[in-house]
């Protein structure tokens, strides 16, 4: 094994720079990833936690889930999270066709946001792709589509109702985990 220390201490003379960054550089790909299954997991895990309106299951824990995975991974992953999120808990029997548009787009807003505003409050704007564009979609295109009688004011405020608490919860985990050390 010490071997293996010499190399490591030649590659820190030899590199400083590139081994500092690598030392800073806290979420690689195999991090991301694997944060991004334990965020799905945890998602999956706490589904029974929801809110029955009308044909819809409101899952504020989603919308937490999704401020987290927003600021931490970025659009496309948070996506990914809320994506196989859906997934699994309808194939479950948990979730609804709903869990599409009203996951997906408060993810992918909250990360382009934090890549904007480089800021842990970037968790709050999830109700805007959630509301605004989810929302939308499920009134305009899903509730017809299923023959669901839902105006556009019903799904604004059913997706509110979970959106608006889930990223307030997600910003404050955030904060608490920030403050614990727990992330950067």
């Amino acid at each position: 094994m010490g071997w293996l220390k010499d190399k490591n201490k030649h590659m820190e003379e030899e590199l400083p720079g590139r081994v500092e960054q690598l030392k800073e550089d806290s979420l690689t790909p195999i991090k991301q990833i694997a944060l991004s299954a334990i965020l799905t997991a945890l998602a999956v895990i706490l589904s029974p936690l929801f809110i029955q309106l009308g044909t819809t299951k409101c899952f504020p824990i989603q919308h937490m889930i999704n401020a987290i995975a927003g600021i931490l991974l970025g659009p496309w992953y948070a996506a990914i999270v809320a994506l196989t999120t859906g997934m699994i808990r309808n194939a479950l029997g948990l979730g609804t066709i709903y869990a599409f548009p009203g996951g997906i787009p408060g993810a992918l807003v909250v990360g382009f946001l934090r890549n904007h505003l480089k800021d842990d409050y970037a968790a709050l704007t999830e109700p805007l792709g959630t509301v605004m564009i989810g929302a939308t979609l499920s009134a305009l295109i899903f509730a017809p589509w299923l023959g669901h009688p839902f105006s556009l004011f019903f799904f604004w405020t059913a997706f509110a109702a979970s959106s608006i608490p889930g990223s307030i919860l997600g910003f404050i985990v955030l904060k608490a985990l920030r403050r614990s050390g727990v992330i950067k």
